[in-house]
């Protein structure tokens, strides 16, 4: 996720994605990550058959240079849209 001039970027796992956008998007957690830095739009998102590979990929996205996270959004969104309603 990122915010709208696209300075920050916020990864995550979750077992329900919809729902949690939606979390972050009315920053239902004030004191969060993504509230304080206003971080409401999907970029980039990718499904898992198991929790245990999802996490393991985070933990592979957190550890990569801010330049590795740009790239991979690039691949799949050029236009780092809001890929939230598509889901819905």
């Amino acid at each position: 996720m990122t915010n709208s001039s696209n300075s920050v970027l916020y990864v995550g796992v979750t077992s329900s994605l919809l729902h949690r956008v939606w979390q972050h998007k009315h920053k239902t957690f004030p004191q969060s990550f993504t509230s304080k830095y206003s971080c409401n739009k999907l970029v980039y998102y990718k499904f898992f058959p198991r929790i245990e590979e999802a996490i393991a990929e985070e933990k592979r996205i957190k550890a990569g240079s801010r330049k590795k996270k740009i790239a991979m959004v690039n691949m799949l969104n050029s236009n780092w849209a809001d890929l939230y309603d598509i889901l819905k």
